[in-house]
Order: structure tokens, then C-alpha cells, then sequence
């Protein structure tokens, strides 16, 4: 069990970022701390809690869990990417990475430039940041301006007898547009501001440092205090080059974490260049009796059964040691990629498995390494709490399905406490608009998991406008489709839930019973701010979930989850609606070649861009169509 008391006493006085979770483990704050002891116990003072935001939010915290970090601004950036990550509900969330600057080197043009941006393109221009101290960037531009003259201007080709700017005379232009720059000299310039960028500026710092002496011995302080900025900004930038790593690639660190009682491998994810967090994997198997379980062994293990699994897979994995068959590993991961990459080049990429000596990826497994050393201390407890939620959740729906069942004198199918499988539930909601384009959701869970490959839509024939009549039909299909051997619906679930009251439970458990299958069937009911309320049985009892925080939150991120499931089926078939009736208005354009273009292009937008050469191409489509198509949009 969390016991917030005893764990406050257990944070360290590091920097670093913190997650509140709720009942369910799910997190629903994330902040950042200089310490964070201190930080993390402020929220359990009476005085932090004169804020109507922080009760609620502190009334909710079922347990915590953090992150250190080496320094605040290495907080700061994880505490950005987190955030976008989860989308806590009791954040204010933040705006997307255009928000915040980028130093960009126009790598792709003959004299690259630098420049400060906000919008990261994949154009093969090296990017660096996003950076939280847009301060510092505009000094380091600043310092870049003032010791390398390199080209301002956009202009990639130049007219014979251009005149040069005022920044070629001013020496803050090599002259690029008349020939006058060395091409040697300009590179050596580029390379030294590419060292700088990505952290390698040991000997510039040397450099700015003995200037910076001379001009304070020479009496010359506003000079040495320039340098002394420049030097300042340099530091820095190179803190947050260790949580937003300055290569547009994408990273995952592993560490092997063993304890008396645990094995689990820390994965630590860069994703487009930055830090986005952590997660756990536990493995599974006996400890060794002597705890002295191989660290290469299990990373190796990892890397074989997570990584085949996944779309997309990163560009390079750091270990913090070698493991066996290395290079074979990589060539497995290679095969992963490709097959992966089938008929799409473009993302085609290779996989390489390293261990770092030096540099920024040995800074960001340290980094690792010293977050792990805080993270064996609770790993126990954290595998106990989890498990103790599960179970808690576990005899809670056994619980609602007993009852469900005494209701109507059926046996429950219950789960024996030592089973390590979970209650399978369905979850049903009606959306349409304005009583038209009604349409249901089935979204399914597994205790705490949803089964994404198992949720199915369902366009209602017979019963538009009427909910509880398109409750009925879908549910008749459901179980009919199972019935007739469909895979699909193969799998019965152990109880159903259904977003509505009394009207609607009765409604499906009718059609339910007519089947003669023992499905328990219970409402969930929400209140006048349209958050989930009670669960609702077949012969009108309630239980108030407002008492039951377990329960509150598990019911409604299912009911959530199948709301949005619904309306976002509804709001496409509106959608498509919408486009096929603009169709139906260009001559020519008969059923099946609105079905082509609705199929081939999706939005209006899409179809008026296309051109006469595009759509004359399309198979089903004549020359004359094509020409209807254009003329309808010219004249629009």
C-alpha cells in the first residue's frame, strides 16, 4: 500500500519532476521541482490548500511518483514533454513546440545560415532544441553574429552586377553574393558553430574565458562583461542539451534494474530529439536465489520481445553494458525495420545498439543511471501497490457482476483470486445529430487495459433518433453476428456497460435475455456536469460512485473513452455526408464516382485541389467527368 506520509519522508532534495496519480495509476498532475522533497510535500500542507484547484487536485492524489533530474532546466524540458504526453486534467496545458525556440543551421544551402525558428521541419537542416531560455538563445545568435560573418539573406542564386548589402560592408558578410566568400574559411566557421551547438565547446569557452581576463586586466569591463554573457549563455545552453538532445533522432536508454524481489528494465524514450520520459517493464520469471541475475541477459531479452512488436522503432538503443550477440541483435532489428517500412521507403531506417564512452549519450545515460539509483528504492512497493490495485478493481466488478446476476437468479461466471486474468467488459453509446447519422460505439477493457483491436462501430439501420430502439438493434447484431460464428464478436465479454440509466439497461437486457445468454448488463448514469454518477442494475439500485474512488475513475474512463469512440464515428459519416450532397450537384458525377472520389480523396478541399491531369487519371473516371469536376470548383 502508498502511504503518502511514509513516501514524503523517502524523496530526495534533487531536482527533478513529479507525477501525481490517482486511484487507478493514471496521472493526472505533472510539475517540476528545484527539490523535490520539498515540493511534493507542499501539497499536503493545510495552507496549500486555500486554492479550490489544489484541494481538488490533492483529494484526488492516490500516489506519486518522480523523476530526478541534474538540474532545473533539465527539469523544466521533461516536465514540458511529459505534459504532452499525458495531458493531466489538473494541468493547464501547455501549447505546442512552436511555443518555445529552435536554433536552426541551414545545412541544405551552399552557405548555411543561423537562425532562430519556431517550427520544426524534417528538411534536412540540422535543428537544436526546443530551448525554454529563449534569453540565452538570442545571446548565443548574438555571439554567433559577432565572431563569425557569416551570410544574413535568404537568396539562394544572385544576378550578375548585384550590389552587396550593408552587412558586407560592416564585416558581418563574407560578400557571398559577389564571390567574394573563401569557401575553406566559411566551412571552418560552420564546423566551429557546429561544435558549440551540440556541447563540444570546451576549447570556445577557453578561448571566450581568456578573453574575457585580458579585457578585465586591461581595465576594459564592459567588454569583459560581454564575454562574461557570452560564456554564461554557453553554460546554459549546454544544460539543456542533456533533455533535449540536440540530434533530430530518436532515442531509447535501457536499464536493467534488479531488487530482492523485482527485475524490471527502465526505458527511458527520446523521441525527435527530446526527452519524453519513463517507463517500466517488469520481467517476469524467478529471481535467482542468489539475486545475481545477468544484467545483459536481461536487456537482451527485452530487446527480442519489445521491439518486434513495435511500429516504429528508434534509431539507436544505449545500454550501460554490453550484451551477447550484439551485432546479431542489430541484424534482428534490421528485419524489424524493414518489415516494418513494407512499401514505404521514406521511413526506412537501421536500428543501432550502442553503449557510450563519451558525449552527450554517455551524459544521457548517466542521466539514466542516476534516476534508476532512486528508482530500486521503491520498486517493490510500486509492484505490490500495483498489484493491490489490480485486485482492488478486480473484487469491485466481481462485486457489480454478482449482484447483476442474483438479480434474474443466474450464476456469475467469476475469476478465482489467484488468476491472474481480468474481467473482459463492453461498453456501448448511442451519438447522432440532430436525431440523424445515429451511430454506436463498443469500446472493450480488460480490467484496466483497453483492447483497441477489439472495438467495433455501427451504423444504425432501423432506429434513427430513437435510443433506446438503436440500443436494441445494435445489441441484436452484436450477439447475432457472435452467434453465426463471426471472429470478430467471438468473445463474449462478463458484463456489460451501457451509457445511460434504467431506460437503457432494460432495454438491452431485453434483447439480451431473448438470446438466453448470462451477460449482466448495468447503466452508468452521469450528472448534471456530465460526469459519470452511479451504476445503474436492472432492478433500479444505484451505487454512488462519488463514494468509491476506484470505481470513479475506472467507470469514467470507460465512459470517456466510448463517448469519444462515438462521436468521432458520428462525426465522420456527418462528414462524409456533408461532402457526397455537395457532389451529387456536379453533372456527370453519378453514385459510383462519388463513391471514388469520397474513397480516393476524403475532404472537399482535397478534391477541389485536385487538378484536371489527377483526376482524368483516376480509373472509372472519363476525361469529360474530370473537366465537370473543375469547372463545378472554378466557379465556386
Amino acid at each position: 500500500m502508498f502511504v503518502i506520509e511514509e513516501e514524503l519522508k523517502k524523496l530526495p532534495t534533487t531536482p527533478g519532476v513529479y507525477m501525481h496519480k490517482d486511484s487507478l495509476g493514471e496521472v493526472i498532475y505533472v510539475g517540476k521541482a528545484v527539490n523535490l522533497r520539498n515540493r511534493v510535500r507542499s501539497y499536503f500542507r493545510k495552507t496549500s490548500q486555500a486554492d479550490p484547484k489544489v484541494r481538488a487536485l490533492v483529494s484526488n492524489i492516490a500516489e506519486f511518483e518522480y523523476i530526478s533530474c541534474a538540474t532545473e532546466m533539465e527539469a523544466l524540458v521533461l516536465e514540458c514533454n511529459l505534459i504532452k504526453k499525458y495531458l493531466p486534467r489538473y494541468n493547464i496545458l501547455l501549447k505546442d513546440d512552436k511555443s518555445y525556440p529552435y536554433i536552426e543551421m541551414t545545412v541544405t544551402e551552399a552557405y548555411p545560415r543561423v537562425i532562430s525558428t519556431r517550427r520544426l521541419i524534417r528538411d534536412g537542416n540540422r535543428y537544436f532544441g526546443p530551448y525554454t531560455d529563449g534569453t540565452a538563445v538570442r545571446r548565443i545568435l548574438k555571439m554567433i553574429d559577432e565572431m563569425y560573418p557569416l551570410k544574413k539573406c535568404r537568396q539562394q542564386e544572385f544576378r550578375p552586377g548585384v550590389r552587396p548589402c550593408l552587412n558586407y560592408y560592416i564585416g558581418k558578410c563574407p560578400g557571398v553574393c559577389i564571390g567574394k566568400a573563401d569557401d575553406a574559411e566559411y566551412k571552418r566557421m560552420t564546423d566551429e558553430i557546429l561544435d558549440i551547438l551540440t556541447g563540444h565547446d570546451s576549447h570556445i569557452t577557453a578561448e571566450l574565458e581568456r578573453k574575457m581576463n585580458e579585457a578585465s586586466e586591461a581595465l576594459e569591463y564592459e567588454e569583459a562583461a560581454r564575454y562574461r554573457d557570452y560564456i554564461r549563455s554557453l553554460r546554459a545552453l549546454s544544460e539543456t542539451q542533456r533533455a533535449s538532445m540536440v540530434r533530430d533522432r530518436d532515442v531509447d536508454i535501457l536499464m536493467p534494474v534488479i531488487t530482492q524481489q523485482s527485475r524490471v528494465v527502465a526505458q527511458y524514450k527520446v523521441r525527435d530529439g527530446k526527452m519524453v520520459g519513463r517507463e517500466i517493464t517488469y520481467i517476469r520469471g524467478d529471481i535467482s536465489s542468489d539475486g545475481n541475475d545477468n544484467a545483459g541477459e536481461i536487456l537482451s531479452s527485452f530487446i527480442k520481445q519489445y521491439y518486434p512488436e513495435m511500429s516504429m522503432l528508434p534509431r539507436e538503443i544505449l545500454l550501460p553494458v554490453h550484451i551477447e550477440d550484439e551485432e546479431l541483435l542489430a541484424g534482428f532489428l534490421d528485419t524489424v525495420n524493414a518489415a516494418n517500412a513494407e512499401g514505404k521507403t521514406d521511413t526506412l531506417h537501421r536500428t543501432r545498439i550502442a553503449v557510450p564512452e563519451r558525449g552527450e549519450k554517455k551524459a544521457l545515460l548517466r542521466m539514466a543511471e542516476e534516476d534508476t539509483l532512486e528508482l530500486v528504492k521503491s520498486l517493490d512497493e510500486r509492484a505490490e501497490r500495483e498489484r493491490e490495485r489490480k485486485d482492488a478493481l478486480k473484487n469491485e466488478i466481481a462485486g457489480i457482476i454478482e449482484y447483476a446476476c442474483s438479480i434474474n437468479g443466474s450464476a456469475p461466471v467469476l475469476i478465482p483470486e489467484d488468476d491472474d486474468r481480468e474481467y473482459r467488459i463492453e461498453a456501448y453509446d448511442i451519438s447522432n445529430f440532430n436525431g440523424l447519422d445515429t451511430v454506436a460505439g463498443m469500446v472493450v477493457y480488460e480490467g484496466r487495459k483497453p483492447v483497441r483491436n477489439d472495438y467495433r462501430k455501427f451504423k444504425v439501420r432501423t432506429a434513427e433518433g430513437d435510443d433506446y430502439g438503436s440500443l436494441r438493434e445494435v445489441i441484436y447484431r452484436r450477439l447475432k453476428r457472435a452467434r453465426n460464428g463471426d471472429e470478430g464478436f467471438s468473445t463474449y465479454p462478463d458484463i456489460m456497460f451501457i451509457d445511460g440509466g434504467l431506460g437503457q439497461v432494460h432495454a438491452v437486457k431485453a434483447v439480451v435475455d431473448a438470446f438466453r445468454i448470462a451477460i449482466p448488463v448495468v447503466g452508468l448514469a452521469k450528472d448534471d456536469a456530465h460526469r459519470t454518477r452511479a451504476i445503474v442494475f436492472d432492478d433500479g439500485r444505484e451505487i454512488d460512485l462519488r463514494d468509491n474512488r476506484l470505481l470513479f475513475s475506472y467507470c469514467g474512463t470507460i465512459q470517456e473513452e466510448v463517448h469519444r469512440f462515438a462521436i468521432t464515428y458520428m462525426s465522420g459519416v456527418k462528414g462524409k455526408k456533408m461532402i457526397r450532397s455537395v457532389l451529387e450537384d456536379i453533372p456527370g458525377i453519378g453514385p459510383k464516382r462519388r463513391a471514388l472520389l469520397l474513397n480516393k480523396y476524403g475532404s472537399i478541399e482535397a478534391i477541389r485541389n485536385a487538378g484536371y491531369e489527377e483526376l482524368s487519371s483516376l480509373d472509372g473516371m472519363t476525361s469529360a467527368a474530370a473537366e465537370s469536376i473543375v469547372e463545378f470548383f472554378a466557379g465556386k
